[in-house]
């Protein structure tokens, strides 16, 4: 026997496909919407003329991004900060989580370690006792001065810290009873258990290491030691006029300070959106886990 659905059960599906499909829109339209403008022509940009189709379409502003030897240098120094930055935030994270997460019994004044992290959540140094400490470590105009000083992520820290201490501790028990150590059982227990709350701060770990900008400012004195998102934000004022070709002339009157700035965005997302769909599910199941309460 097919279950029927009622006549408020039909309306209420259909109100809420029309409500979801809306909520999309409104996500996707936007960058629908810079695309468009980015791919382009600088006088139909200027002019409003741009919607979600290009007018007057053109690469131009992406090839003058590409062609640049500066682009593809700081492109590497992000992916060199991305790679060896999330690795040490995710290991920091994990072994100051599991111990953290041990009973007072298991391990002595943890309360008072845990208080001494998380004020740091709430009274910071100030930017330029920041920079003397970085400037002292002799690590400014290096990748390190990029990485080190925000190693260990406090915030993510308490999450994992809070997802392994609702780790059923009739695990634990069995563990040890079977002869297993701490490693075996972080790496054995906790590890796999936690995969779900270990994507999501993956995920925004990454984020984080690919958008920052204003630190490469802040550390680098050479502009060559730029990540990508620092060099992107100062491309268009830095443009010297006087000493580029006529070709590249010609390609700053095509496509404007508009159309660059939207090509720079979608050169800073699009990494981001090629490794979103492969975590999406962890992160999904991440976000949620820590709600279900038996």
């Amino acid at each position: 026997m097919f279950y029927k659905e009622s006549l408020g059960e039909k309306v209420f599906n259909v109100a809420n496909i029309i409500f979801l499909t809306a909520v999309t829109l409104m996500g996707i339209l936007p960058f629908l919407h810079l695309l468009a403008i980015s791919l382009s022509s600088n006088s139909a940009a200027m002019a409003g003329e741009v919607y979600l189709w290009p007018v007057n379409f053109t690469t131009v502003s992406y090839q003058y991004l590409a062609e640049n030897a500066e682009f593809f240098a700081s492109l590497w120094v992000t992916i060199q900060r991305v790679f060896l930055g999330t690795l040490l935030n995710m290991l920091l994270i994990i072994f100051t989580a599991y111990p953290l997460s041990r009973s007072n019994k298991q391990f002595r004044f943890r309360t008072i370690y845990v208080w001494f992290f998380v004020v740091t959540m709430f009274f910071g140094g100030g930017l330029i006792p920041t920079y003397m400490v970085v400037r002292a470590t002799g690590i400014l105009d290096t990748l390190w001065a990029l990485i080190l000083p925000g190693a260990l992520n406090v915030f993510f820290m308490v999450m994992l810290l809070n997802f392994f201490r609702n780790i059923p501790k009739e695990l634990e028990e069995a563990a040890i009873v079977d002869g297993a150590g701490h490693w075996t059982m972080l790496f054995r227990i906790f590890l796999p258990i936690s995969l779900p709350s270990i994507a999501t701060i993956l995920l925004f770990t990454i984020v984080n290491h690919w958008n920052s900008w204003f630190d490469g400012i802040l550390y680098m004195n050479s502009p060559a030691n730029y990540p990508l998102q620092s060099y992107l934000s100062t491309l268009v004022t830095s443009i010297n006029v006087q000493a580029i070709s006529v070709e590249e002339l010609s390609m700053l009157q095509q496509m404007g300070e508009k159309t660059l700035r939207t090509a720079q965005i979608f050169m800073g997302i699009l990494p981001v959106l090629l490794v979103y769909p492969f975590l999406q599910k962890y992160f999904i199941k991440g976000i949620t886990v820590g709600s279900v309460k038996e």
